[in-house]
């Protein structure tokens, strides 16, 4: 299984999870891709023990290399630091 993990700020409204609603401020985005390329998507409060899985982030990719740029994309729409 092949992991990323990136700490970022959320916006505003937070990130929606499926475990526990809206959760803002620093967090962390982790993906988990597996060898049937489902890739699982979580979120939590940085350095938290806890992960929460973010609400419809789930999906398939078909090369494992697109698991980064995957990654990636979403740190880019989640990242959104006050400023």
């Amino acid at each position: 299984m092949a992991e990323y993990s990136s700490p970022f700020a959320s916006g505003p409204g937070g990130v929606m999870t499926d475990d526990v609603g809206v959760i803002t401020g620093d967090l962390e985005l982790r993906t988990e891709a597996g060898e049937d390329g489902l890739v699982s998507v979580y979120v939590r409060y940085e350095e938290a023990d806890e992960w929460y899985r973010l609400r419809g982030a789930s999906c398939v990719v078909h090369d494992p290399r697109d698991h980064r740029a995957l990654h990636m994309a979403l740190l880019g729409v989640l990242n959104r630091p006050a400023g």
